[in-house]
């Protein structure tokens, strides 16, 4: 089939900027692609893995199941804690997301538990993040919000049924 061609190590700061600016321009496959193979050059290349992690979870809406194995894959590679426990919780919350716009029996309960795992994880970034990075901070906040602004999301045993991840 096809050879991949390897991107030279000068053009990775370059290709990481474009990876964001297709992320930005709602292109994340192309982000991805991008990602892939700086990851080619630098595996252990922490932005990179950031990067491919918010591409992957930008395409949640059209292959939930795979996507979201291969954005936990990637976040073990981050190295560090806090960027492990953030990271998780973008993946929880994007997939909680995903879960409530579907709609659907049970949905609200599903995308509630997702809601309630990435609270989790940011509450752990929360305890090791550095001074002045709210960032966790923020996006349990926005979590909480959209748990008491939408009735539809509740926990499995407030309707006495027993809620099943996917």
């Amino acid at each position: 089939m096809f050879k991949l061609k390897p991107l030279s190590a000068e053009a990775i700061p370059a290709a990481l900027e474009k990876a964001t600016c297709y992320r930005y321009l709602n292109e994340p496959a192309e982000a991805e692609s991008i990602c892939l193979d700086i990851l080619e050059v630098e595996p252990d290349n922490q932005q990179a893995l950031i990067t491919l992690i918010l591409a992957l979870t930008d395409q949640f809406d059209h292959q939930l199941s795979q996507l979201y194995a291969r954005a936990r894959e990637t976040l073990q590679r981050l190295t560090d804690t806090y960027c492990r426990s953030y990271y998780h919780g973008i993946i929880c919350e994007r997939r909680a997301k995903v879960h409530f716009r579907r709609g659907g029996p049970g949905s609200g309960r599903l995308a509630y538990d997702w809601f309630q795992q990435a609270m989790q994880a940011y509450a752990e970034a929360i305890e090791s993040r550095l001074a002045g990075n709210d960032d966790a901070i923020l996006r349990w906040n926005a979590c909480a919000r959209m748990i008491l602004n939408n009735p539809d999301l509740e926990p499995a045993e407030a309707t006495g049924q027993e809620s099943m991840l996917e």
